[in-house]
């Protein structure tokens, strides 16, 4: 939800556009996990605490996102060291790339502002 808002507000476009996309991709890695943990019997949890948005300013909301990449790099690295199923890891595998990727992309937006 926080990249969502903050794709709409983000007033540069190129932060923004990679902030959507990376959106989508936090999406489908919900649906990911749901699948899985319906196909084993359960029912997906929806809950979440207050979000925060890292601020109204591009650089406040890029670290804020930097930080919500790993805190989720590094929940993906605990869950597959304790999971024994190789379909849930090779997908949590698969998602921790991509969290990898994420992070990086909001860092070289960082270094953008950084060197203006």
């Amino acid at each position: 939800m926080v990249y969502i808002r903050n794709s709409f507000v983000i007033r540069d476009c190129d932060p923004s556009r990679v902030t959507e996309a990376i959106a989508v991709d936090e999406m489908r890695h919900m649906w990911w996990l749901a699948d899985l943990i319906v196909k084993r019997g359960g029912k997906p949890v929806m809950d979440h605490e207050k979000l925060d948005f890292g601020g109204d300013d591009l650089k406040g909301m890029l670290e804020k996102q930097i930080v919500l990449e790993t805190e989720a790099i590094e929940m993906y690295k605990r869950m597959i060291a304790t999971i024994d199923d190789p379909e849930v890891v090779g997908v949590m595998k698969h998602a921790l790339d991509e969290e990898r990727r994420h992070r990086k992309e909001f860092k070289d937006r960082i270094k953008k502002i950084n060197d203006l």
